[in-house]
């Protein structure tokens, strides 16, 4: 029972961290996103540290802490098949997501502050951004899908306990 008790702690925690995660994309997403997006490059220095909206800090503390605590509640739930196959299945998501997130998403965001700061030309910018931008839609729908995939876990866990 004890052993239950800690990994529903976890679990709980990851997905409060993972819903507070998909708050502020979904905020990012369709608030900052859509102003500087609006008119590449001219909007771009609001993506600038000191000049605009530059969440970078936010986004690499948030994910540390969410992924830390997403791993937490794998190890605590570890003795409990279901709850592990379907966590590893969600954290395998994830982790994909990450990936692309760092490889695609990440060096795009580098390379729009770089043309803020240096005002270069680049050809078919706008195609660019506006990809940036639909791929954005898919990232964040799938941690969204994610985030609810926690949600059946978190409750028949609580039911073992009663």
């Amino acid at each position: 029972m004890d052993n239950i008790t800690r990994a529903e702690l976890w679990l709980y925690i990851t997905t409060l961290l993972y819903f507070l995660m998909n708050g502020a994309q979904i905020f990012e997403t369709f608030v900052l996103v859509p102003k500087w997006t609006a008119a590449p490059p001219d909007n771009f220095p609001l993506l600038l540290d000191g000049h605009g909206a530059s969440l970078k800090n936010f986004w690499i503390v948030l994910h540390s802490l969410h992924e830390v605590t997403f791993i937490l509640a794998i190890v605590f739930c570890w003795k409990i098949d279901f709850a592990r196959n379907w966590l590893l299945i969600l954290f395998a998501v994830h982790f994909a997501v990450r990936v692309w997130t760092l490889a695609f998403f990440a060096p795009n965001i580098i390379n729009f502050q770089k043309i803020a700061e240096t005002k270069i030309a680049v050809e078919g910018l706008a195609a660019k951004v506006s990809l940036w931008q639909t791929l954005n839609y898919v990232r964040v729908a799938i941690f969204i899908a994610v985030s609810l995939g926690l949600i059946p876990l978190c409750l028949k866990l609580a039911g073992m306990r009663h």
